[in-house]
């Protein structure tokens, strides 16, 4: 039958499956499932946000200028290497459209970012994976990778869904044995949520390597996940490249307005990194005291294994856990089916979660 077909690798495309929040026997809905803010917004941008409403008619400004000035105040970088955009996952789809051509290669981690495959396979290119190493990139692997079509390595550090990350020199000693003509695109979604000593968000590698491009996002700890806002770092070359091609409108006026207030209010966010920080802690001691085995994490969620010869699997734990009311992430689609990824909510829904996990493993009263 004649009519519309798409492009051959993109009708083999599995879309993106975002975490849960509801289920129809659900008595509440608790959604540990997608790594957002507990704390919300801050009531700052909030306020900027509520502000922006009077002027819904307008285009907003297609440059992003305030919030790129805003961003370089607070970086101490030049505004005309930054990019803002829906997300950051739009800067992951521009530097891949405006760099891959269809036959090319995409590097990434075998447990990484689920939309680094999906965007390989936007642009016809190979996605190339690589086993992980104590559940963080391995750098040799990655190496050992690279042929003369690849375009692109996407670098999720710390990584998700495993929340391990990798030390600055290691950073270094793939960008040594990259091509320059490769492309690190160094996704820093998490950065903010990092305590580890040895541990770089990027910016400096920017600095000092024409192929890095720097992604980060305001949805996560700044907790503006509704209103879709993102930037990248990077050389003159590769920003002017993905500046060719964005959407010109591509970051509305309230989340421009909204994003400037949440880069001015510190305090929410070192609120927001103190209570990341306190919990990543907290349930590695007490999943750990419950028999099962968290990945060390630097990001405010964390992946936790379960044992596979058991009644008590991930799967049923998911199960379990959802009808009541608590939405975590189960991924056998990754091939992690023998672990849930736990994001961190408040305190009492936090304190709820491992109560309610003693009586999935029937411990208390």
């Amino acid at each position: 039958m004649a009519g519309p077909k798409p492009n051959p690798w993109i009708a083999s495309l599995a879309p993106y499956v975002p975490g849960r929040g509801a289920a129809p026997d659900a008595v509440r809905a608790i959604k540990l499932s997608a790594n957002e803010s507990p704390l919300g917004a801050s009531p700052q941008a909030i306020e900027a946000f509520r502000a922006a409403a009077g002027a819904l008619h307008l285009y907003p400004d297609g440059d992003s200028a305030l919030l790129r000035e805003a961003l370089a105040a607070a970086t101490g970088r030049p505004p005309e290497r930054i990019l803002c955009g829906a997300g950051s996952d739009e800067l992951l789809h521009l530097v891949a459209h405006a760099f891959v051509r269809p036959g090319d290669e995409i590097i990434h981690s075998r447990f990484g970012f689920m939309m680094y495959p999906i965007i390989a396979h936007s642009v016809g290119a190979r996605p190339v994976a690589v086993a992980n190493r104590d559940w963080a990139a391995d750098v040799d692997g990655i190496l050992a990778a690279v042929t003369e079509r690849t375009r692109l390595v996407y670098l999720d550090n710390p990584n998700n869904p495993t929340g391990a990350c990798i030390p600055v020199a290691e950073v270094e000693r793939l960008l040594a044995g990259l091509p320059p003509s490769t492309i690190l695109v160094y996704d820093a979604a998490y950065a903010e949520c990092v305590d580890a000593p040895d541990y770089s968000d990027g910016l400096d590698l920017a600095d000092r390597h024409e192929n890095v491009l720097v992604t980060r996002t305001f949805s996560k700890l700044y907790g503006l996940a509704a209103l879709r806002v993102g930037w990248c770092y990077g050389s003159p070359v590769l920003i002017d490249a993905m500046n060719r091609i964005r959407n010109p409108f591509n970051v509305n006026a309230p989340a421009q307005a909204a994003a400037v207030a949440a880069l001015a209010d510190t305090d929410h966010l070192a609120a927001a990194r103190a209570h990341a920080i306190h919990w990543r802690r907290r349930f590695a001691g007490e999943l750990a005291d419950r028999g099962l085995e968290p990945v060390p994490s630097q990001t405010n969620f964390i992946l936790v294994q379960f044992p596979s010869e058991s009644e008590r699997t991930a799967q049923a734990a998911d199960a379990y856990l959802s009808a009541r009311g608590y939405f975590l992430r189960w991924l056998p689609g990754q091939g992690l089916g023998h672990c849930l990824r736990l994001s961190f909510g408040s305190e009492a829904d936090n304190e709820g979660l491992i109560a309610a996990l003693d009586s999935f493993f029937g411990r208390g009263a």
